[in-house]
């Protein structure tokens, strides 16, 4: 006769629960999770390109044309100083850093309801998505970065100790452009509204950011309206470190890495906060 008193033997179950209301990212289930976000960014960088003429050289046309129209208004037709050094080089050391700023932005605010799919029947830390397109974003960014190397060769620069900060310069670049691509993502999914608002919000961006042109080019009276920009210091240190031209300033600066971490951590608990909601809504 059996013993009826005898343990059960079960399976282990695995639970899953919600994160809680106001909990950051997971970081150890993101790293779980990074296959499926090496498979994402390889996905991208395949698709994206695949049936374009000329494909992966739109990452150096692109910003190369941009270089081209600026150098004409700003340097030529409106004369403004480039600080010594050859106007479309400096437009082009500004669409680098540009450019990783609008790419993650635009790419993140999307990735929800591109893969609206897979956020309603699969399981994974949905901030793998928008986390993802930042991969294919610094491939992009090196590529640029090597017809930087040209446009100093054929220009004769020579680039200063300055070149080492460069990294620094651009994490707080791409801390900002998170922050707000991860905050977009999040409300576009019950606020379609914001599929339209982001692009227009992202060009405006670029005018009333000194892309093209220094901070010191700025009238006095506007000054401290451009500095208030996060963009603005980060920006002109960018410049700085490709092309050591321009006068970094402490407030700028600071203003701009406090910016880049505090739209980073609103980003990051905002979209912890709407997450339990994308599948039921997207």
């Amino acid at each position: 006769m059996a013993d009826v008193s005898a343990p059960v033997q079960t399976r282990p179950v695995l639970v899953i629960r919600p994160p809680r209301k106001w909990a950051p990212f997971n970081l150890r289930e993101l790293w779980q999770f990074r296959g499926l976000a090496n498979r994402l960014v390889r996905r991208d960088l395949t698709l994206r390109y695949r049936q374009t003429v000329l494909g992966v050289i739109w990452v150096v046309l692109q910003p190369l044309l941009a270089a081209g129209i600026f150098a004409f208004v700003f340097g030529r037709v409106a004369g403004l100083s480039s600080d010594g050094v050859p106007y479309f080089a400096f437009a082009f050391a500004g669409m680098l850093a540009w450019n990783v700023f609008s790419s993650v932005v635009t790419r993140m605010s999307g990735s929800l309801l591109t893969n609206a799919e897979l956020v309603s029947k699969i399981f994974f830390p949905r901030l793998a998505l928008p986390l993802s397109t930042i991969g294919s974003v610094f491939v992009d960014f090196l590529v640029g970065l090597g017809m930087m190397v040209v446009i100093w060769l054929v220009a004769g620069i020579v680039p200063s100790w300055a070149l080492v900060t460069l990294p620094i310069w651009l994490l707080g670049v791409l801390l900002l452009s998170s922050g707000i691509g991860i905050l977009a993502a999040a409300l576009m999914v019950p606020y379609r509204d914001m599929q339209y608002v982001t692009p227009v919000a992202v060009q405006l961006l670029l005018f009333i950011s000194p892309v093209a042109y220094s901070l010191a080019s700025v009238p006095a009276g506007a000054r401290l309206l451009f500095e208030l920009n996060p963009l603005t210091g980060l920006l002109e240190g960018f410049r700085w470190a490709l092309l050591g031209v321009g006068d970094l300033q402490v407030f700028p600066t600071v203003w701009a890495f406090a910016c880049a971490i505090a739209f980073f951590a609103i980003g990051s608990f905002g979209f912890a906060h709407m997450e339990r909601r994308f599948a039921d809504v997207i």
